[in-house]
């Protein structure tokens, strides 16, 4: 049952408590799975394969041990908000330095606040005050309960957090969903947010013969990786955008389902617990479907059409499609870095954290 007060304004601590009974239900669950069948020989032409699920499934069962990440997720500061009817989730980590600077971080899907954890140490100790929300509709913030949490409620959300934590300057750093969310906070409060920190920039060709008369080879071979992940892997953006109520009765039924699902773009080499977090999250606070819905409500928003002005970093990792920039700054009329790496993938908070933060660190330190 929800009983949440949407009024409240307050901000009220919070933990991390998974009842007992809900790590049983898991593991029972896990243990009665109906595996489905697999061609033979296929790889992961026809999907997530059938032994990786199988064996993520087994140590979720059998071996990882959430406690040890709900202790780390309440080492640091939880609090809970009300904002525009909605529960936000978030970790507020303060330096200790007395000049330091707001920063606010932003998962996307099948993320979470898990992404950042390793960030929080080398940030505070230089200089950086954090705020790491979960998205509406995402893990701790739970559910949404109507229509319209797309990008730019989400970020006039984030204004007005930053606001009631009482930040007159701050910065935004964002993945993924939060490469999109990074852009609508700096049109809609430029008086106080000073940069933005992005992994991606989601900008493509107009289709005007012009943009593409002179492709470098680099850029060619960069539309070509984003051509082979429309035609290949681009099911699981069409279905959220469209039915995502469909999915949901999957994902809250069966911890397999989600975590298939969910396992579809955690490739990269990525550690089992991690992606393992990452599924808890959602499994435990029943939100697989609800964050489904971020994908259907940007779909069917209007899209803003000036270019942001906001001043930009990008951090361009290996393994991910971080945007080309001649097209970037078609759309971002002030990127100022762009830095490329050759590791760090999607997930470069987790995987390579001392260059995400070293990036961060570049960026931000003469905006302070």
């Amino acid at each position: 049952m929800d009983d949440t007060d949407r009024s409240d304004k307050g901000i009220h601590p919070f933990r991390v408590e998974v009842p007992q009974s809900d790590l049983d239900d898991l593991h029972d669950r896990l243990a009665r799975t109906h595996w489905p069948d697999e061609l033979p020989g296929v790889g992961d032409e026809y999907g997530v394969p059938l032994g990786y699920v199988r064996d993520l499934a087994e140590y979720w069962r059998t071996g990882y041990d959430w406690r040890i990440w709900e202790a780390r997720f309440n080492r640091y500061p939880q609090f809970t908000t009300t904002i525009d009817g909605q529960t936000i989730h978030f970790l507020h980590v303060r330096s200790p330095e007395p000049e330091a600077l707001p920063l606010i971080l932003t998962h996307g899907w099948p993320g979470s606040v898990a992404e950042y954890l390793d960030a929080i140490e080398p940030l505070t100790e230089t200089g950086f005050d954090l705020v790491i929300p979960s998205l509406p509709g995402y893990g701790f913030s739970g559910p949404t309960h109507e229509t319209g949490w797309n990008r730019y409620r989400m970020a006039k959300a984030w204004a007005e957090l930053m606001r009631r934590l009482g930040y007159e300057r701050y910065g935004a750093v964002g993945n993924d969903a939060g490469s999109m969310i990074n852009p609508e906070l700096g049109r809609i409060d430029p008086e106080h947010m000073v940069g933005s920190h992005v992994t991606q920039i989601f900008s493509f060709p107009s289709g005007d013969p012009a943009e593409m008369a002179d492709l470098t080879e680099e850029e060619q071979q960069q539309l070509g990786t984003l051509q082979w992940f429309y035609e290949n892997k681009f099911s699981f953006n069409q279905l959220m955008s469209q039915q995502p109520q469909t999915l949901a009765y999957a994902l809250a039924d069966s911890p397999v389902g989600l975590l298939a699902w969910n396992a579809q773009l955690f490739g990269e080499g990525l550690d089992d617990d991690f992606v393992l977090t990452n599924v808890s999250l959602y499994w435990f606070t029943r939100t697989g479907g609800s964050a489904a819905r971020l994908y259907y409500e940007d779909a069917h928003s209007t899209p803003a059409t000036e270019p942001t002005k906001m001043t930009t970093a990008v951090a361009a990792f290996a393994g991910d499609f971080s945007g080309i920039r001649r097209f970037a700054e078609r759309d971002h009329h002030n990127i100022v870095r762009w830095t490329t790496f050759d590791h760090g993938g999607h997930f470069a908070a987790h995987k390579a954290p001392d260059l995400l933060v070293g990036d961060i660190q570049a960026f931000f330190g003469p905006l302070r």
